[in-house]
């Protein structure tokens, strides 16, 4: 990043409170990884339902675990997760609306609407309805949930990179390749896919946040994350048979899921304004 782009950044709000959400939520799997207060897992029946203390900082659920141990260990599976299934829909989505907009370009027409439709078909199964389809067959578990969120990634990240692939090879410096002898494999490593790099990165801040939301709804439904591994959206379903009793078992996880959410979306939402070239002008 250089100095002007650095400096708009600090003074863009969404990107510099969305960063710092984002790094929390970083900050919080990695520091589970070194360290937890208690293990996530461990039952402790005559501690249960205790309100926060110095010996449990959030307090404990209804089987007597500790929530911020749980909280810890449930933004790894949260980061696994958007992680995998963002990079499944990155790497085919790219190559998929790459292989689209070559073709058009080269007169082969055909290619690029098989590729589309077979993306609109993909897209018409969602995340949702894909995870269960696949532990109807499979069985649930946090594999099925990332298969389930990456493929559905995939039209979406194939859509945005034909609609800017093709954009770029109709820049006179594809031309002056292609008169040059430049293939297709060639002009698309050599100056598409560095061209269209910037809204690929927004959209995979998007998706991130996209994958986040879905495991959680994924795990509440019990289709997700399986006990004993702990769960954001797991946290909430066993919560809500004790919203009377205990109200705070409900808060935890959900301010960490919308805190998460919100971190990445702000942040994808500043990328798309430092990177677009007519918003930096204007700043």
């Amino acid at each position: 990043m250089n100095t002007g782009l650095a400096a708009r950044a600090l003074r863009h709000p969404s990107f510099v409170v969305g960063t710092l959400l984002t790094a929390l939520l970083a900050a919080a799997a990695l520091l589970s990884l070194v360290w937890q207060p208690y293990p996530p897992a461990e039952i402790d029946l005559p501690a249960k339902l205790q309100p926060p203390t110095w010996a449990h900082w959030l307090g404990t659920d209804k089987l007597g675990r500790d929530l911020f141990s749980q909280l810890l260990v449930g933004a790894q599976n949260s980061i696994v997760v958007g992680v995998i299934a963002v990079g499944i829909g990155l790497v085919a989505g790219v190559a998929a609306g790459c292989l689209a907009a070559a073709s058009r370009s080269n007169g082969r027409g055909w290619v690029e609407e098989l590729v589309m439709r077979a993306s609109d078909f993909t897209f018409a199964f969602p995340a949702l309805l894909s995870a269960i389809m696949l532990t109807a067959i499979y069985g649930p578990g946090l594999v099925m949930s990332i298969v389930a969120i990456g493929i559905f990634n995939i039209p979406v990240f194939a859509r945005i990179t034909r609609a800017s692939a093709n954009a770029v090879w109709a820049r006179d410096f594809v031309t002056a390749a292609r008169a040059a002898g430049k293939g297709p494999l060639a002009i698309t490593l050599d100056h598409v896919l560095p061209n269209i790099t910037s809204p690929l990165i927004v959209q995979a801040t998007i998706a991130f946040a996209t994958a986040i939301l879905a495991e959680a709804a994924l795990s509440y439904l019990g289709l997700g994350t399986q006990p004993p591994q702990p769960s954001w959206g797991r946290m909430l379903n066993e919560a809500q048979s004790m919203m009377f009793q205990a109200p705070l078992l409900a808060v935890y996880p959900g301010l960490a899921i919308m805190l998460s959410v919100l971190g990445l979306n702000l942040m994808g939402d500043g990328l798309r304004d430092l990177m677009d070239p007519k918003l930096a002008r204007r700043r």
